[in-house]
């Protein structure tokens, strides 16, 4: 009886969300494919002649159509959208390659551009970060956010579609970063793993605010610093050191650290009192 009665209000639940297709595989489908059209280091597949490249992109456009239609309540132009996603195409891909030059020349481990695009999560994660805010730009509902979400699944990093993020934009192993929706960030920016650029709290009725911190051009933050405010701006040439907790702006040029002691207890002896409890 529980079970007959869970199961019709499982059939009325999927009533009010029908989908020709399954959304999540497909938006995760789609973003591969695109990126294994732009870099060969993802795929095995061959080009020979342009006409092969436009026919893939055609075939793109049509995959990003089919998504488009299967959301639900869309107010906008699908054709209109699709078109203008694949005009930008060609500047994104330029921009792709300036994220890798960045990650190649501002890592020593790095040994080649194409190391980066096949092995570095902070590539990747950036990489579809750039066509979700186009996505997002685009006023295209979900579908934004199921891209950045799969970026943050396969790699530890949570972008969010909203943020602006400007070029030659390097992540450097990258695990655990949090960049907020109103995060703004500069050109030649470097971050370290576990870095959060995230808001004070806010009611939801001021969701749609400035939240999240703006940083500079050429600030190199570095690992763990959590930064917060939708005021607070970070001025170019900044260096924020590791474990910095940061609700104030600071101006151009400025060096924040943190600083902690650490005893050492030598040879069995000292005075302080030990008693952790875990």
């Amino acid at each position: 009886m529980i079970l007959n009665e869970f199961s019709k209000k499982l059939i009325e639940i999927r009533k009010g969300h029908s989908s020709p297709f399954a959304v999540k595989t497909e938006a995760h489908k789609f973003i591969n494919d695109l990126l294994q059209l732009l870099f060969p280091h993802f795929t095995e597949q061959v080009y020979y002649t342009p006409e092969e490249i436009e026919s893939k992109i055609i075939l793109l456009s049509r995959n990003l159509k089919n998504i488009l239609r299967s959301l639900n309540n869309m107010d906008i132009n699908i054709d209109n959208v699709t078109e203008k996603f694949v005009e930008k195409i060609p500047e994104i891909n330029d921009g792709l390659w300036k994220d890798a030059e960045a990650i190649y020349d501002g890592d020593p481990a790095a040994e080649s551009i194409d190391e980066v695009i096949l092995a570095y999560p902070g590539f990747l994660a950036i990489s579809i970060y750039r066509f979700a805010h186009q996505l997002y730009l685009l006023k295209v509902p979900l579908l934004p956010r199921l891209l950045s979400e799969y970026a943050h699944q396969v790699t530890g990093i949570d972008i969010n579609p909203g943020a602006k993020i400007g070029e030659s934009f390097f992540i450097d192993h990258g695990t655990g970063i949090v960049i907020g929706e109103t995060a703004e960030i500069g050109n030649n920016v470097k971050i370290y793993q576990g870095v959060t650029l995230g808001a004070m709290s806010v009611e939801k009725e001021l969701a749609k605010k400035k939240r999240h911190p703006t940083i500079g051009d050429n600030v190199i933050i570095y690992s763990q610093a959590v930064i917060l405010g939708g005021d607070t701006r970070i001025g170019h040439d900044s260096v924020i050191g590791g474990n910095v907790w940061l609700t104030q702006s600071v101006p151009p040029h400025s060096v924040v650290y943190h600083t902690s002691e650490v005893k050492v207890r030598k040879n069995g002896k000292f005075d302080e009192a030990i008693d952790f409890v875990i």
